[in-house]
């Protein structure tokens, strides 16, 4: 199949009228309406359309194939064997972004996503999406999905469900500990990266929720 029409860095749509996004990452926002676009939307936008706007490409799905906006969620490769999602990670227009059950390919896109990160690509060099450090996260940062780095400063929780990052809590709700199959092997002062989205609780403390293994990595 062709692509028709590219909406922003992560959707659009192919000459069947198929709307597509792509699975496991998510890239900054671009203008609509009245809201501003985000820092990065608009390279990602102009970058993806001169790879694949008028295009063949090639999808693979996971296990769940439809997004609650009824958007076909795939993996899409290019003829020439391209891997686009992987691609988007790699050059630094988008971060990982992924749920249970479809983590298929989060470790590969992971793996680009840090070697983005290290040589500070793209979004990675910007101050909205950068690495943030734990000590440096205040109430502006509330409502944003960011990746965190920091040292573990109290374990909170029975066998590690929850621990702290400074100021910021961290837990494994009850309801993705499944995902986990056991609670992570941590300790007190071990450096580790968490991302999610960063909220703030009726006691007023700031927290972030990790959902699966994929949100959390050892350092």
């Amino acid at each position: 199949m062709s692509v028709a029409k590219v909406y922003d860095g992560d959707t659009f749509k192919t000459s069947r009228g198929e709307k597509i996004r792509f699975l496991g990452l998510n890239t900054p926002e671009t203008r609509h309406g009245d809201e501003p676009g985000q820092i990065g939307g608009k390279k990602a936008k102009v970058a993806l359309t001169k790879l694949i706007l008028g295009k063949q490409v090639r999808l693979r799905f996971d296990k769940e194939r439809k997004d609650r906006y009824k958007r076909t969620l795939a993996q899409v490769w290019m003829r020439d064997g391209l891997w686009v999602n992987g691609w988007l990670v790699q050059k630094g227009y988008a971060h990982v972004y992924t749920f249970e059950p479809n983590v298929r390919w989060t470790k590969k896109l992971l793996k680009e996503e840090r070697i983005a990160r290290s040589q500070k690509l793209g979004i990675w060099n910007t101050p909205r999406f950068k690495l943030l450090k734990a000590r440096e996260i205040s109430g502006k940062n509330i409502g944003q999905f960011r990746v965190v780095q920091g040292e573990i400063s109290q374990i909170t929780g029975n066998k590690g469900w929850r621990f702290r990052l400074g100021k910021l809590n961290i837990s494994i709700p009850k309801a993705y500990k499944k995902t986990f199959k056991r609670a992570p092997n941590l300790k007190k002062g071990q450096k580790v990266i968490v991302r999610g989205r960063i909220r703030i609780s009726s006691k007023e403390r700031l927290f972030l929720a990790l959902h699966s293994p994929n949100d959390l990595e050892l350092q």
